[in-house]
């Protein structure tokens, strides 16, 4: 059951469940709470409910797509990085408004998001899967291949030293590699081959695809 959900009504949407790894390690938990908070408020425009927290440091937010959902998560993922590091379950499913007063809403979508929330912090335990924070899970029929994707995706992420984050960062929000080259003091080359190096144009491209899920 979704405790925080507001403003919407019931129906088939995209749930997202996030929180932070390993929290009771922050150093600085109020500190944690503002970046996350300036992140979650970067990806409210588009949703039908924007991200907020329940309990803790576990957000909810729910998207009219899929593809939003995940864009959403990755943009909060980015934004806190390297500082804090967000793990993610994401699902598609009826949502049934409880309570209309208070927004509380249940229904296969927020079952789907918990599942796989859970799935991804049981699979950081495996050493294969140990760069894994982000999966879904849904009846439909292409949950498999967004999962594939996703498994990718987040070991490209996970395996990037803080100059590849921050190039993927401003590659992602649509900076140029000759602005991006200037900021980190260095040449556009090294950038570029930093971007085919490490993957990071694989990342926008791959990114780009999994938004235009419906």
């Amino acid at each position: 059951m979704s405790e925080m959900k507001r403003g919407a009504s019931s129906g088939a949407c995209a749930t997202l469940i996030g929180d932070v790894v390993a929290s009771r390690h922050v150093a600085d938990r109020a500190a944690a709470h503002r970046l996350l908070s300036d992140a979650l408020a970067r990806v409210s425009t588009d949703a039908i409910d924007a991200p907020a927290f329940t309990v803790g440091d576990e957000f909810q937010g729910s998207y009219p797509s899929v593809g939003v959902a995940l864009d959403a998560a990755l943009t909060i993922r980015l934004a806190v990085a390297p500082d804090l590091d967000i793990r993610f379950g994401l699902g598609w499913g009826e949502v049934t408004v409880l309570d209309a007063a208070t927004g509380i809403q249940d229904g296969p979508g927020w079952w789907a998001a918990r599942e796989a929330i859970e799935w991804t912090a049981a699979a950081q335990q495996q050493p294969g899967l140990a760069l894994v924070r982000t999966s879904f899970r849904s009846a439909r029929g292409d949950t498999d291949a967004i999962n594939a994707a996703l498994m990718c995706r987040d070991h490209l992420l996970g395996s990037l030293d803080d100059r590849s984050l921050r190039i993927v960062k401003g590659l992602l929000t649509d900076q140029t590699k000759k602005d991006i080259a200037a900021a980190e003091g260095i040449s556009a080359s090294a950038v570029s081959q930093r971007a085919g190096r490490d993957g990071l144009d694989l990342i926008v491209v791959a990114s780009r695809h999994l938004r235009s899920v419906p």
